[in-house]
């Protein structure tokens, strides 16, 4: 399996000054130009996709939906790919007008705590671990020797790399992906050998001709 996996891109909710806590926000004006920007580039170079994945959240959607447009199949909306926090400690996600606030601590530094502590079934880290996970195995035996993209969030890709390289709860380096950047792991399945190949991170060639200002 290829699998290909691309941050939203830029939000409101990613904004420095964003002050309106944890929304379901879209896309600003330059994330609408990343989306566009990143389905203008991506079918030249990769031709064939079997499969799209999105996460439910509005600002995977709204980056996913050019691409989709430009390739002409169906995506598959999956609620174990939204962002950290978002669901509840059983994997449903929590409403989109209801969703929690975060806690005054990063997930990692607490990984069996729930991170929305206020609330009642809040996810932990290794929650939403094991949600990725599963959702990565799922793909692994539904497309195997397929071509995959998955459009998610930061979280989700940081949280792949601890599935993939079989990492314990006490990470000590944080994965960091630009929007709309591209990541790409390759299932190999050589006898005696790693089960995955990892070959690029957060590339963002296709917004190299952007001209809306603060791209990043």
């Amino acid at each position: 399996m290829n699998l290909y996996m691309i941050r939203h891109g830029q939000s409101y909710v990613n904004l420095p000054d964003w002050d309106g806590g944890n929304q379901d926000m879209g896309l600003t004006e330059l994330g609408q130009a990343q989306a566009a920007a990143l389905a203008a580039w991506l079918p030249d170079r990769l031709t064939e996709v079997d499969a799209i994945y999105c996460s439910t959240m509005q600002r995977a959607q709204e980056t996913a939906a050019p691409l989709v447009a430009a390739y002409g199949i169906d995506v598959t909306y999956d609620d174990r790919i939204r962002e950290i926090g978002n669901n509840r400690f059983d994997h449903t996600p929590w409403p989109s007008d209801g969703l929690p606030e975060y806690g005054d601590f990063w997930g990692s530094e607490r990984p069996f705590s729930s991170i929305t502590p206020e609330y009642t079934a809040g996810e932990s880290l290794m929650h939403f671990r094991i949600r990725v996970g599963a959702f990565l195995e799922e793909l692994v035996e539904k497309h195997r020797e397929e071509t995959v993209v998955v459009v998610c969030h930061g979280g989700v890709i940081e949280l792949t790399y601890d599935h993939v390289f079989n990492i314990g709860p006490w990470r000590r380096c944080e994965v960091l992906t630009k929007n709309t950047g591209i990541t790409r792991f390759q299932l190999v399945e050589h006898p005696n050998r790693e089960l995955w190949r990892l070959l690029y991170h957060s590339r963002v060639e296709h917004l190299a001709q952007l001209t809306v200002s603060g791209n990043r």
